[in-house]
């Protein structure tokens, strides 16, 4: 049970859980009407950071089109012309917390929960380019990765290196879908991608 006790600033107040006696804080985002998630000691670390202060990085927040908070400033140079300076929340926060997680093949930063803006340390790891690109959201028009309409019926495939695996041939979108899941998890263990079966 989640219960607010303060509210801190422009578009932002933390909430205290009950079962996990933890404190969680929630900051609103400049242009959406959504929150980024933050641990309290995270929150503390940025707000405490004397160059994210100066910029008031925490409260120009914004929703990227990829999904995750970023914040963007344009400077003026000396020299003349124009520098955009572009943070992504994530990613910051696993430099400066989860960096013995990083290595040479993992140095993207995912949400386990698939919600970027859930940027709780628990949330948050290091993948690969490949695992990566299995847990982007489906571009296929049936809803569920790697399930495709073909007629009336609905092929399952999946990518192993980099080349399309027919898994089978399904009455169902979800037949399809759960066989998908069954082969990615085979296949790729916690890495792998798998869909969330919509109730009929």
């Amino acid at each position: 049970m989640n219960e607010p006790i303060h509210s801190s600033g422009i578009g932002e107040f933390f909430i205290y859980n009950l079962q996990t006696e933890k404190v969680l804080y929630k900051i609103k985002l400049k242009n959406a009407d959504e929150n980024v998630l933050l641990d309290d000691h995270v929150y503390e670390s940025l707000t405490a950071d004397p160059y994210l202060a100066k910029v008031d990085f925490v409260n120009n927040l914004r929703k990227h089109s990829s999904g995750c908070a970023v914040f963007q400033k344009t400077w003026k140079k000396a020299e003349g012309g124009y520098k955009t300076e572009t943070l992504y929340l994530h990613r910051l926060i696993a430099e400066r917390f989860l960096k013995d997680n990083e290595s040479k093949t993992k140095n993207l930063v995912g949400a386990l929960n698939g919600n970027k803006l859930d940027c709780r340390l628990e949330n948050l790891v290091w993948r690969s380019r490949s695992v990566a690109s299995r847990q982007r959201k489906t571009s296929s028009k049936v809803g569920y990765t790697g399930v495709y309409k073909e007629n009336n019926r609905y092929r399952a495939v999946i990518s192993v290196n980099r080349k399309s695996v027919h898994i089978g041939m399904y009455d169902t979108p979800e037949e399809a879908a759960r066989a998908y899941n069954k082969k990615s998890k085979e296949l790729y263990g916690d890495d792998g991608k798998i869909n969330i079966i919509r109730p009929k």
